[in-house]
């Protein structure tokens, strides 16, 4: 069969102040239509520098060396006029956050028209919506107004506008619950099915690629350390890093995979308390009659998909939004109503943000960072003493080190850990932590998980994890509640909950859980 796509011991090189840098090194790959070959790896490892080596994308750093072979012609050699007609017609890109891909301020309609504009396509944005499961009327929305798996497969349909053969989808599937995850890969794969287009899938997650892809190449430090068909891959991984990467992700029901025993979490007393609690945006009810409770040094996941409440709950037990009814109650007394005594509840109860680069101020240093709290807080003591304590807590260390960084100079689970510093300055007693492994990569995130356990082992600290990941769930909490359309329709343990779910939902959810999670053998030995 022939090589839609082939790469040649490709070498990409980036020009840096400090020197020349390979991100990319003897890269040789080969993809045929109506196939799809996944890239797995950690961030840094060179996956997107080769799917940006395929249309030309990557700056002008960059210095290419090898073959980038598209139907037999070298994309290297094209000119800047025949490759302005290649990209989009020929090959396409499913860029990875598609709130960012887009433009916020064209309705998406207009943005999935422009490509078939430029190329002079005649076709029918409605119909490009319906291939990717989306209604018409989405055609005049903004991309505010969607989801995140609305505006992924926007992105998705944006990149089918001209009938390419080729696709590649840089982690299209990144911070994307459950549900709307299968139904995106769902998605992807009918079309490489039905429109035997050849598919990139580039993902950190061996589960998303071993349910979408026919091979798998994995790679570490710029180099593929390993390739072969996905499913001996990722049931006999043969080098230590593919066989690290697909333990990072836990196998809901594996007992290896839990890092908690069940009286961790127990017999504490309750420390916050949801009673009856409502909340209403006009006639839409966001949160309905939820009744929750975390006890002192317990760790309670809070899982649904996205629009199921779980967000709007977490920022009403904050007090940062009032209940239309109910009763918030920490340690027994009802949420003060005033801002000073708020201010000093939400000294004992801080938020860890989902997305760090975005919760962390550009302009500011990790040390203003970590010190804006205490100074907020009016705290008094040796304010560098306290933000060295916070950061070595985070696992940051020696501190002083970091005390100057800006966030751009630091990694995603770096700026992560800065994120929980700042939490852990004010000494609080609860966390509430929203998606806080989400866009994390599988090292990086285990490492995060068994910092929440040490944090809660070493200080008592008590956690409300909000996840749309149920492996996270099994991995690190004591109990679960899940959320849907506002409700929390079951809550129990972790055992009763993941693997004997009474509710239709919660089974939906461990339904779409892609297959290699799916096993409740260790080791990911099931069949998909």
């Amino acid at each position: 069969m022939s090589s839609l796509l082939e790469l040649r011991d490709l070498s990409v090189h980036y020009r840096t102040a400090r020197g020349e840098v390979t991100a990319v090194r003897s890269v040789s790959l080969g993809l045929a239509a109506g196939q799809t070959l996944g890239l797995a790896g950690e961030s840094g490892c060179g996956k997107s520098t080769v799917a940006m080596s395929v249309l030309r994308l990557l700056p002008r750093t960059a210095r290419v060396e090898g073959q980038v072979l598209l139907d037999g012609e070298d994309v290297r050699g094209m000119s800047w006029g025949r490759l302005r007609a290649v990209r989009w017609a020929a090959a396409s890109v499913v860029f990875q956050g598609a709130m960012h891909a887009l433009n916020p301020v064209h309705r998406v309609g207009e943005q999935i028209a422009e490509p078939m504009r430029l190329h002079g396509v005649t076709g029918s944005v409605s119909a490009l919506l319906d291939q990717v499961e989306l209604p018409a009327r989405a055609a005049r929305a903004y991309p505010h107004e969607l989801s995140g798996g609305q505006k992924q497969r926007v992105m998705i349909a944006m990149a089918l506008a001209c009938e390419p053969r080729l696709v590649v989808a840089d982690e299209p599937t990144t911070a994307l619950d459950v549900v709307v995850q299968a139904q995106v890969l769902d998605v992807l794969k009918r079309l490489v099915s039905e429109r035997g287009i050849g598919l990139v899938m580039i993902s950190h997650d061996l589960s998303v690629l071993a349910s979408t892809c026919d091979r798998l190449a994995v790679m570490r430090h710029g180099q593929v350390v390993e390739e072969g068909p996905a499913r001996e891959v990722i049931t006999s991984p043969t080098h230590p890093h593919t066989q690290a990467l697909a333990a990072a992700f836990p196998t809901v029901g594996d007992p290896a995979s839990r890092q908690v025993t069940p009286s961790e979490g127990a017999g504490g007393p309750v420390l916050l308390r949801a009673s009856d609690l409502h909340v209403s945006f006009g006639a839409t009810k966001a949160v309905a009659g939820v009744d929750l409770e975390v006890r002192a040094g317990e760790i309670v996941a809070l899982v649904g998909q996205s629009g199921s409440g779980k967000t709007t709950l977490a920022r009403t037990l904050l007090g940062l939004r009032k209940p239309t009814s109910g009763r918030v109650l920490f340690e027994g007394r009802e949420l003060p109503r005033s801002a000073s005594g708020l201010r000093a509840y939400r000294r004992q109860v801080q938020l860890v943000l989902q997305d760090p680069t975005s919760a962390l101020n550009p302009r500011h240093s990790v040390y203003e960072a970590v010190a804006e709290g205490l100074r907020i807080h009016r705290v008094d003591g040796d304010e560098s003493a306290r933000v060295a304590e916070a950061l070595s807590q985070a696992e940051l260390r020696p501190p002083e080190l970091f005390f100057p960084s800006l966030p751009h100079e630091l990694s995603g689970g770096q700026r992560q850990r800065v994120v929980i510093a700042g939490a852990l300055a004010l000494g609080p007693r609860l966390l509430v932590a929203d998606e806080p492994v989400a866009s994390l990569d599988a090292s990086v995130r285990g490492e995060i998980l068994a910092l929440l356990l040490r944090l809660r082992r070493e200080l008592g600290l008590a956690a409300l994890v909000i996840t749309h990941d149920l492996g996270l769930a099994w991995t690190i909490a004591d109990r679960v509640a899940v959320m849907y359309r506002g409700e929390l329709v079951e809550q129990g343990t972790v055992e009763q909950v993941l693997l004997s779910p009474r509710h239709d939902y919660t089974r939906t959810l461990l339904a779409a859980v892609p297959h290699a999670q799916r096993s409740t053998r260790p080791n990911w030995t099931s069949s998909p």
